[in-house]
């Protein structure tokens, strides 16, 4: 069995951080993506942060120089740290593991930015 579980979020003042965890269980074979999305109420979820099984990262513009995603592979979590934080990264954040054939999806943590 696999479960993906994030860890971390919480409320902060504008300019403050954060550091998400993203800690899978069970096994995972020939991980493809590891994902950072976030959703903010009524929006969509959209992609924030990306890292790939051969370490090359994405980043959605509006966290660049901002957010940095990373990875551990024992035990297999990854990190989302977040510095500068504003009111608008306020929103739900889930994590994903995709393989060629199955995405797993965390239960999603909260981040409340503050002004």
């Amino acid at each position: 069995q696999v479960r993906v579980e994030e860890s971390g979020g919480g409320s902060v003042q504008a300019g403050g951080s954060l550091r998400l965890s993203c800690r899978v269980s069970g096994r995972i074979f020939n991980v493809h993506t590891i994902d950072w999305y976030r959703q903010a109420p009524g929006k969509q979820r959209d992609l924030v942060a990306r890292i790939s099984s051969s370490g090359s990262t994405y980043y959605v513009d509006s966290v660049k120089g901002r957010f940095t995603i990373s990875r551990d592979n024992a035990p297999n979590t990854v990190y989302l740290q977040m510095d500068s934080l504003k009111p608008e990264d306020t929103a739900v954040y889930f994590c994903r593991w995709t393989t060629v054939s199955t995405t797993y999806w965390g239960q999603g943590t909260q981040v409340t930015v503050s002004s």
